[in-house]
């Protein structure tokens, strides 16, 4: 074997720094630390708005309603959800350190009026009691959770009877840019569920009155399904 030489040693090294690199920007963006992450957190804020506002045309939402939002990323949902439930309460809750922070930041004003609750916790174990959501949103956030069904289950546990589950999305199987944003969801470890696997999810979790909107042109999908009265 040869030698290797100092501009291989450089190159190998400068390969390794790529890769090294690579993961950590993927980690961020699965889960944002407290200041690194405030980037990922504000492209969130930006590039998710307009399928939040998309997807949230699928539901009622009553000014006096109680909403939760998990995987609150960078809190631009939870100030949209807040003001259109004037006289009600939004809590958020996210995994990741930065991302409570970022919402925190964003939502300062609700929180201090009594309006906002922001918690770090995961979508498994919600630090909340049985029946106390009339909605719950999740938007770009389930392809990371560890136990799908037992993860919506959680959350139909939080729901008042009749309330709703939202899962709104721009990656999905068959998706319009799937094939572009599968590569990268594979790094994340993420799921890649079509619409028929969405409904099929929705109904062994326990839900019903399931619906499921697509808007093909953007690639954007939302899962609707009410808790049993």
């Amino acid at each position: 074997m040869l030698p290797l030489t100092k501009h291989a040693i450089e190159q190998w090294l400068y390969y390794i720094f790529l890769v090294v690199l690579l993961f950590y920007v993927l980690n961020q963006v699965r889960k944002p630390t407290k200041w690194v992450g405030r980037f990922f957190v504000w492209m969130m804020n930006l590039t998710h708005s307009g399928v939040t506002d998309w997807g949230l045309k699928h539901v009622p939402i009553d000014e006096h309603f109680t909403i939760l939002d998990v995987g609150c990323g960078g809190g631009r949902t939870i100030e949209k959800l807040a003001g259109r439930a004037t006289k009600g309460i939004v809590c958020g809750v996210d995994y990741a350190n930065g991302s409570v922070a970022a919402s925190r930041a964003k939502n300062a004003q609700l929180i201090q009026a009594g309006r906002v609750e922001i918690t770090q916790a995961p979508v498994s174990h919600l630090p909340f009691r049985e029946n106390k959501f009339d909605l719950v949103t999740a938007v770009e956030t389930q392809y990371y959770w560890p136990d799908l069904v037992k993860d919506m289950q959680e959350i139909l546990r939080v729901l008042k009877p009749g309330g709703t589950l939202i899962v709104i999305a721009e990656s999905y199987r068959k998706g319009a840019y799937n094939a572009l944003q599968r590569p990268v969801m594979k790094l994340l470890k993420s799921s890649n569920l079509g619409v028929d696997e969405h409904r099929e999810l929705f109904s062994k979790a326990g839900y019903t009155d399931i619906h499921i909107f697509e808007e093909r042109a953007r690639g954007w999908f939302c899962g609707v399904g009410k808790k049993p009265l």
